[in-house]
């Protein structure tokens, strides 16, 4: 067969590549609009923003050759964005016309009953009655979902009744899944990171010919209805901190309140060691197949200042990316850069570096805050030269985390300073009794404090852009005493992002208890993971005890 792939210009399609390989496949490259006529079955895979995605294919002379393509009756198999093409237009870009294949709009997610984007593993529900036998896609299954826009169910309008093979709920909305007529196949979520069982929906797709795929037999479809609660999993999130050791080997480390060197045995002794957990790529790997939802490599090393010539981390993501089939976030050194010899480089080119080596999301850390400080001096009006904006701009705002960390500040309980409405006070019976404190943000990893709190930094970078919040929390770091929930509740409830939080996890239970006690998304750990003090496994039988939704292997 001549598969080709459709890469416009920006997101992660990597991935994607990779995972055919893994299955077997060959395919082709689509570099001119000629290649369209070549191709006998195309899949169109991405992330991104609407309108860069339709001006990057018609800058390319590609946007009447796709639409070409797709009125050929030859296969067409759309990701994440190659599904969003497909209609008419979406409210992320007001203006911007799509291909109107599908005679419908893109709109945004209702921000009022939950957080937006929509981020993890959800479950679908196929809408086709009775159901097809030789479907590619699973009921049982978990997919990988990253997105702000949506096609909503609505099966009283034809477009969507007619096109509609799958729904997901995500709080209170139906939307669309996936859609299946004639030649046309698509999804919103990712196969490409959707573990074994995105793998296996690649592979039944793949092994159909190309008449089963370009003749979807007519069938009737039921109408689909909320249920009580969504399918959304709590993620469990495996993080690598990653720098080279004394040795000049790339390892994976883990602080004691983000110091990484082992403790001198005698007050007299200089600093031990840097700590050597492990391989980033080969614990990746481990965490993976032990049901890890998303890993996390943080780069920690010196030689992040230029991080386009930053060969070793490139180098890490990149194989990774071959190796492990659920999203990956890079983290460290995401900002404008200067090489040695002057070259100048935006956080624009060196997320996208990342990017197209098969990372799905960036890491922005100090410069969040550095550019928060800088959109309060301007009255919150966003200048759009930030790195969190000039990334989501292009790559979509799922595609931006922000790495927090904060640290206490301890005050009278009677203080009356600029924070005292973030001023969190300690519970009675608590170790923290009749002590009252605030949260300062930091910047190069703790060493440095800021004025600024970490609600206005949490809501300063909502307003330019980030998709989603990494909260550390310098004073638990490395501890094993438990997530800080006081923390937690604050930042989860000053923004309408989705938040994960970090620092503090010793013990299963402390899992369990910060989904019981706040609303994260997700919970992230390192040091424990990688000395096999708790497994991934262990927690999410203890989260399935507890009722909680989580994805299974």
């Amino acid at each position: 067969m001549g598969l080709f792939l459709l890469d416009y210009g920006a997101g992660n399609v990597q991935s994607l590549a990779n995972s055919i390989k893994k299955l077997g496949h060959d395919f082709q490259w689509v570099t001119s609009p000629d290649d369209f006529h070549k191709a006998t079955i195309l899949i169109f895979p991405g992330v991104g923003a609407f309108q860069t995605a339709i001006e990057h294919l018609h800058s390319r002379g590609l946007l009447e050759p796709l639409r070409e393509y797709i009125r050929s009756g030859k296969p067409y198999f759309g990701i994440c964005i190659g599904m969003q093409v497909l209609f008419e237009s979406s409210t992320e870009s007001p203006g911007t016309k799509g291909l109107g294949v599908i005679p419908y709009p893109i709109e945004k997610f209702d921000s009022s009953d939950k957080s937006v984007p929509h981020i993890g593993w959800n479950s679908i529900q196929i809408l086709d009655d009775p159901p097809l036998p030789n479907d590619v896609a699973d009921e049982q299954a978990y997919y990988y979902f990253i997105h702000s826009y949506r096609a909503k169910y609505d099966p009283t309008f034809h477009a969507s009744a007619e096109w509609a093979h799958s729904v997901t709920q995500y709080g209170q909305e139906l939307f669309v899944a996936s859609v299946r007529r004639n030649n046309v196949f698509a999804v919103q979520f990712h196969p490409e990171k959707s573990g074994s069982a995105g793998l296996s929906l690649l592979s039944k797709w793949l092994n159909k010919s190309e008449f089963e795929l370009s003749h979807n037999p007519d069938t009737t479809r039921k109408i689909a209805r909320l249920e009580p609660r969504h399918g959304l999993t709590k993620r469990i999130i495996a993080c690598m901190d990653v720098r080279t050791n004394d040795q000049g080997d790339l390892v994976v480390t883990k602080g004691d309140q983000y110091d990484v060197r082992e403790k001198p045995t005698h007050a007299t002794d200089t600093a031990g060691a840097v700590r050597n957990l492990g391989k980033p790529v080969a614990l990746a790997a481990r965490y993976a197949a032990a049901g890890a939802d998303e890993l996390c490599f943080l780069n920690i090393t010196s030689f992040r200042h230029s991080p386009l010539n930053d060969q070793p981390m490139v180098a890490v993501v990149l194989v990774a990316s071959q190796e492990v089939f659920v999203p990956l976030t890079i983290g460290g050194g995401i900002k404008d850069t200067v090489d040695l010899d002057g070259t100048k480089h935006t956080a624009l080119e060196v997320a996208g570096l990342y990017f197209r080596a098969g990372a799905d999301k960036v890491s922005i850390g100090s410069e969040a805050v550095y550019a928060v400080e800088r959109l309060r001096a301007n009255g919150n009006r966003p200048d759009g030269t930030s790195a969190i904006e000039t990334i989501s701009f292009v790559y979509g705002k799922q595609a931006v985390v922000v790495s927090v960390d904060p640290r206490r500040v301890y005050v009278e309980p009677e203080y009356d300073g600029p924070f005292k409405s973030e001023v969190v006070s300690g519970k009675p019976g608590g170790s923290d009794e009749g002590k009252a404190w605030w949260y300062q943000c930091t910047v190069s990893c703790g060493r440095e404090n800021r004025q600024l709190s970490v609600v206005q930094l949490v809501q300063g970078v909502q307003l330019l852009g980030a998709g989603e919040i990494l909260l550390n929390s310098i004073d638990r770091d490395g501890t094993g005493a438990g997530f800080d929930l006081d923390l937690t509740n604050l930042v989860k409830n000053a923004v309408q992002i989705p938040v994960i939080a970090s620092s503090g996890a010793g013990a299963t239970a402390h899992f369990t208890e910060v989904f019981v006690k706040t609303d994260v998304e997700a919970a992230l750990a390192a040091g424990i993971f990688h000395r096999g003090e708790v497994t991934i496994g262990e927690v999410k039988s203890a989260l399935r005890e507890s009722d909680m939704c989580v994805r299974v292997l």
